[in-house]
């Protein structure tokens, strides 16, 4: 005598898979928290820097120009405003915000001057000019030049669409939580 499967076993064989993919989802959401928690490791899902799995790796000196770091901005309106437009995203920083991935191109007491580009004591910044408008086409507003404050940095990326210093200005260097290295990274 032959038997059939019945409704009931058939439909526990077709939830073992589902329920497997949910384990390994959950454990794989777990692990990435406990070394985010731990190991300071951070997702970047914006593309000023590659996209991807990175590293707030500690700073044990004074943050110079060229490092690549991550920030918290400070609680300002125009970082309010870009938070609201999406330029941020949430995070544990003050104020709900992620933190930045950016590189330090200027110190308190270096001059930046906002033209078509930036320069930061004469020298000129590659990969710096500024667009009128984001990609939504709402108006951009550079920061207006100035000297950075002592305790303070100017921070930029290179890439085209990049928010950065050139429109929120500088910030306070204590936001800043480590260096920022690259775990498992792909640019779009």
């Amino acid at each position: 005598m032959m038997s059939h499967p019945t409704p009931a076993s058939a439909a526990g064989r077709q939830r073992r898979p589902a329920i497997a993919l949910l384990a390994v989802s959950c454990s794989l959401t777990l692990a990435v928290t406990i070394g985010g928690v731990i190991g300071g490791l951070r997702i970047n899902t914006t593309p000023s820097e590659p996209l991807g799995l990175w590293r707030v790796a500690p700073l044990d000196r004074p943050v110079q120009v060229g490092d690549m770091v991550f920030v918290c901005p400070p609680e300002t309106d125009t970082i309010l405003e870009g938070f609201e437009r999406g330029y941020l995203r949430s995070g544990l920083c003050p104020g709900g915000f992620g933190p930045l991935i950016k590189t330090v191109t200027a110190l308190g007491g270096q001059r930046i001057e906002i033209a078509g580009a930036i320069t930061i004591d004469g020298r000129p910044i590659a990969n710096s000019n500024l667009v009128s408008r984001d990609g939504p086409g709402r108006p951009l507003h550079p920061y207006e030049g100035g000297t950075v404050p002592s305790g303070f940095v100017f921070l930029h990326s290179p890439f085209p669409g990049s928010w950065d210093s050139r429109y929120f200005g500088p910030v306070p260097a204590s936001g800043v939580l480590g260096l920022a290295k690259e775990v498992l990274t792909y640019a779009p």
